[in-house]
C-alpha cells in the first residue's frame, strides 16, 4: 500500500505537444529518375510528427495535432503515428485530401523532394483544432516555421497554440525550418519573427538564423544574437559540422557524429527531438547537444524521415566497437 501511495504522488512524466501537417510519403525502391523507377514504398512524414516520434522513442510522451483527409493516405498517417505510441488528435476533413510528399533519389548522393499539398487537409489546420485538453498538463509545445507558411488559418493555429502554452507556463520550442517552395525568405522573415521572439528555445540553420539576425562567421555569435531577440536558448544546426548553442548564457559547440549517410531528410527533426528529450530530463547543455547530434546521425543511416530514429538503448551504437550485438 505504501508503494501505491508513493507512486500516486509522483510527478507525471513530461509531455510534448506539437502540431502541423503530416503527409503520405512515397519513396522510390531504387536510385534513379522518378520517370524510370518501377516501384515506390508508402510511408508518412512531417517535421512535427518526426520530432514527436523521436521524442517517443526516447521515452517522452508526445501529442500530435493535425488534419488529414478522409482517404487511405489519411488513415495511413493516423495508423502509423498511433503505432509509434503518439497521442494523435487528428481532425478528419472530408472535403480536402491528405497531402502527398514524393522523394527522388536521382543519384546515390543526391535526393529531391516533391510536395503535393496545395489545398490539403493539413493546410486547413485552424485554432479550433488545438483544443485545451490537448495542451493541459503538457510541459512543452514544439512548433515549426512550416505550418505558418501553409495558410492563414494554419498560421493562426500556431500562434493560438503558442499563446495558450504561454498561459499554461509551458516551454515553447520553435524550429525555423524554412521551406522556400512555400514562401520567400523575405516573407518567412516577416512571418516568423514574432515566433522567434515568443519561443524559449529556437533551432535554426545558419541561413535560417540570418533571416532574423546579422550574419556572423562564428555560429556561437549567431546563437547569441538569436537569444538577444528573446529566447533563453538558441541552437544553430550545422549539418555535418555539428552544432553551436547558447543556453542561459552558456556557450558550447559540438561536432557531428560521422556516419555513412543514406538519407538526410528528417535529420534536423531527429536532432531537435534529441535536444528536447534531454532538456525535459533537465540534462546539462553538453548532454543535450551530444544526444541531438547522435539522434540526427541515426536518422541519416536509414531511408525514411523517421524510421531510423533511435531508442535510448540504441544511442551508443554509433560509437560501438563491435558491429554485432549478441
Amino acid at each position: 500500500m505504501a508503494e501505491r501511495t508513493e507512486a500516486a504522488a509522483r510527478e507525471p512524466e513530461p509531455r510534448v505537444v506539437t502540431l502541423g501537417e503530416t503527409m503520405a510519403l512515397l519513396t522510390p525502391d531504387r536510385v534513379g529518375s522518378l520517370a524510370h523507377v518501377p516501384g515506390m514504398s508508402l510511408s508518412v512524414g512531417g517535421a512535427e510528427s518526426n520530432v514527436a516520434i523521436g521524442l517517443r522513442r526516447l521515452g517522452v510522451a508526445a501529442t500530435w495535432i493535425g488534419r488529414v483527409g478522409d482517404d487511405p493516405f489519411g488513415r495511413t498517417v493516423v495508423r502509423e503515428l498511433r503505432a509509434e505510441g503518439l497521442d494523435v488528435r487528428a481532425t478528419v476533413d472530408s472535403s480536402a485530401p491528405t497531402g502527398l510528399m514524393v522523394k527522388e533519389r536521382r543519384t546515390a548522393r543526391t535526393a529531391g523532394v516533391w510536395y503535393y499539398r496545395a489545398g490539403s487537409a493539413g493546410s486547413r489546420l485552424s485554432p479550433a483544432d488545438v483544443t485545451a485538453d490537448a495542451l493541459d498538463g503538457a510541459a512543452l509545445l514544439h512548433v515549426t516555421g512550416i505550418t505558418p507558411a501553409l495558410s492563414a488559418t494554419a498560421a493562426d493555429a500556431v500562434r493560438s497554440a503558442v499563446r495558450a502554452a504561454r498561459e499554461r507556463g509551458m516551454t515553447v520550442s520553435f524550429d525555423v525550418n524554412l521551406r522556400t517552395r512555400l514562401w520567400s525568405s523575405a516573407e518567412a522573415a516577416k512571418g516568423l519573427s514574432d515566433l522567434v521572439r515568443a519561443a524559449d528555445v529556437v533551432f535554426a540553420g545558419t541561413e535560417e538564423a540570418e533571416l532574423f539576425v546579422d550574419a556572423h562567421d562564428d555560429p556561437l555569435e549567431t546563437a547569441a544574437a538569436l537569444c538577444a531577440l528573446g529566447p533563453s536558448q538558441a541552437v544553430v544546426k550545422l549539418g555535418s559540422e555539428g552544432c553551436a548553442a547558447v543556453a542561459d548564457g552558456e556557450r558550447l559547440a559540438v561536432p557531428a557524429v560521422r556516419v555513412d549517410a543514406v538519407d538526410t531528410v528528417g535529420a534536423g527533426d531527429a536532432f531537435v527531438a534529441g535536444y528536447l528529450a534531454e532538456l525535459l530530463a533537465a540534462k546539462p547543455l553538453e548532454d543535450r547537444l551530444h544526444t541531438a547530434v547522435a539522434t540526427g546521425a541515426f536518422a541519416c543511416t536509414v531511408p525514411g524521415d523517421w524510421e531510423g530514429l533511435p531508442t535510448r538503448e540504441e544511442l551508443s551504437l554509433l560509437t560501438a566497437t563491435e558491429n554485432v550485438r549478441r
